[in-house]
């Protein structure tokens, strides 16, 4: 049997009710953008059937429903406890914000070097490898990708916006 570790609300954190409520606001949000959009459509019965929007309507209303049982049962306090403590959520979001930015930088630069920036800073911040390591390691590692997708499976991947392999001649 596994033991369930209950934390104490006052240890600092995001709480579970404060976590119910962001997720049933989001969830309202979404479910209202398809039923505006859905009724942008046309969310009637048309003489021939139902319209674009017809399904996606109430698709957005179940939604909406479910947000809305989820926040009052976070308002009535059936969520309780901690959802993340703050030093597990700043482990979290060491690994969630060079992930965000990766995705971005894969549409800016490429994935390429975008690859082997991301794979070096890791190695060096959370690795806590020596910075020639990780540089040299990320650039092994998108070369040999470059060399297996481009060179022989002939398949070119995303080089960016900005597709700065050019600059060496790529």
């Amino acid at each position: 049997m596994s033991e369930e570790k209950v934390t104490d609300p006052s240890s600092g954190g995001i709480s579970m009710r404060a976590a119910e409520l962001v997720v049933a606001a989001f969830l309202a949000t979404i479910g209202v953008m398809v039923i505006y959009d859905s009724l942008r459509l046309g969310a009637k019965w048309g003489a021939d059937g139902p319209e674009a929007g017809y399904f996606p309507f109430y698709i957005g209303c179940l939604i909406c429903i479910g947000a809305a049982v989820s926040a009052a049962g976070a308002l009535r306090g059936r969520a309780t406890g901690l959802f993340v403590e703050w030093t597990a959520l700043r482990q979290i979001m060491q690994v969630l914000i060079p992930a965000a930015l990766y995705v971005l930088g894969i549409q800016l630069i490429g994935i390429y070097l975008a690859s082997a920036a991301y794979i070096a800073l890791f190695m060096v911040y959370l690795g806590h490898y020596s910075v020639v390591k990780g540089a040299l390691l990320g650039i092994a590692v998108s070369a040999s990708t470059y060399t297996l997708f481009e060179v022989w499976f002939k398949v070119p991947l995303f080089k960016g916006a900005f597709n700065p392999l050019t600059l060496i001649g790529l």
